[in-house]
């Protein structure tokens, strides 16, 4: 997890650690958080990046266990909501936590 700021915001690189990935209930637990904030929420994964708000272009980046994700906010409470939205990442999303074998 790393904070820089960046000319389109704040930025920060999350880890999916959860067992399944970003299958709908973790995507729609990111929008409904990332929603209680003015600030745009981009997410990057690989060469692909969707808006934090959408559920539906959340689920395309297919992002399985171990995958890196850059998050990007910008606006006023920019740094509020990468840390929301980090905490998320951390607590697994509620779920069982992925385990390299």
């Amino acid at each position: 997890m790393t904070l820089r700021p960046a000319s389109a915001g704040l930025r920060r690189t999350v880890q999916v650690v959860n067992a399944q990935g970003l299958h709908a209930r973790p995507c729609h637990a990111i929008v409904s958080k990332a929603l209680g904030f003015q600030s745009d929420l981009r997410i990057r994964s690989r060469n692909r990046e969707v808006n934090g708000k959408s559920i539906l272009e959340l689920m395309t980046l297919s992002a399985g266990p171990g995958t890196e994700l850059e998050l990007s906010a910008r606006g006023p409470d920019a740094e509020a909501l990468l840390s929301a939205v980090e905490l998320l990442f951390q607590g697994c999303f509620g779920e069982e936590r992925f385990e390299r074998g």
